[in-house]
């Protein structure tokens, strides 16, 4: 294999896995808080179209983010109000989320559909980034695969060795022991919700300025249930979240390469692979039952506090 096929196949790899990583590490986050919000879909796609939005007006993939990240946590903040503030059931708040942020991102968006912008630039460093196999993927790539690597290891930290992600575990695992001792257990679960918010419109803006810069309604093609179910598969741990990702944009590639070779397969069981790939994986997860599975005990349970 050649050193540029090689360093193709990778670069799409990761390029397929950011929104998963992006995405996936808000929504670990808000679950390690007890909150289980299925409105990823519709986060993303608010921070999709708002993002490109931004983008295309200001002429800066920066403030496009940004647009995107505020779209998506004024989204969550919709479903910590619902939620948090009047103990409606997780489940339902976040599909309702969802199939809002798909009819409003179609509506806002409406007059966007086929506009394009140039995508997101990507770092290169001379030597650095045109060494064999490696270069491309440890140098080459655009900020958003930065701060996703960031953002992992930031969580992972701040999970393990912080007095706040202790705070946030011990909401997630036991909410009336930790507000007995005094923890503001809605205000650590707003933010977490909020944090989750932001990773995910992150995601959908990702989707629009770098992964494929246009927009069009339904873009992210149900990678906010993928996001969901990494989570799981990864056992609340963050570097496994990466894994998944991967694994996923794996599949992705596998896809595409079979229909390159002519492989006479349906298109659509093609195009399922992903999708059964992370369905099997998760099964094979369930069966072996990793002991060191960090379920939070209380995830999608509602919590009022005594007055």
């Amino acid at each position: 294999m050649s050193s540029v096929f090689f360093q193709a196949v990778a670069a799409t790899i990761i390029a397929s896995s950011i929104p998963l990583i992006l995405a996936a590490i808000g929504e670990l986050v808000a679950e390690r808080s007890g909150m289980l919000n299925l409105g990823v879909e519709g986060m993303m796609l608010m921070g999709a179209v708002c993002g490109f939005i931004g983008a295309y007006f200001s002429g800066s993939t920066l403030i496009g983010a940004l647009c995107g990240v505020a779209a998506g946590m004024a989204m969550a903040a919709l479903y910590g109000l619902l939620t948090i503030g009047f103990a409606v059931n997780q489940v339902a708040a976040g599909l309702a989320l969802t199939i809002f942020g798909q009819g409003l991102s179609g509506l806002v968006g409406a007059h966007f559909v086929g506009l394009k912008r140039d995508g997101a630039p990507h770092l290169h460093l001379p030597w650095l980034s045109d060494l064999p196999y490696i270069g491309h993927m440890l140098f080459g790539e655009d900020g958003f695969a930065y701060v996703a690597v960031g953002l992992v290891a930031g969580v992972a930290w701040f999970l393990r060795y912080s007095r706040a992600g202790l705070d946030l575990r011990a909401v997630g695992d036991n909410p009336a022991s930790a507000h007995a001792l005094g923890m503001p257990v809605g205000g650590i679960r707003l933010k977490a919700v909020l944090f989750g918010g932001a990773c995910a419109g992150l995601s959908g803006a990702y989707l629009t300025l770098a992964y494929t810069p246009f927009w069009s309604p339904g873009l992210s093609a149900g990678r906010g249930w993928i996001a969901l179910a990494l989570v799981v598969f990864a056992s609340w741990k963050p570097w496994r979240v990466v894994l998944g990702a991967l694994l996923f944009g794996g599949a992705t590639i596998l896809q595409l390469q079979a229909q390159a070779l002519g492989i006479r397969l349906p298109s659509q069981m093609l195009s399922a692979l992903p999708y059964v790939v992370t369905i099997l994986a998760l099964i094979l997860l369930n069966l072996r039952r990793n002991r060191g599975s960090l379920t939070p005990a209380a995830l999608g349970l509602p919590f009022v506090a005594d007055t």
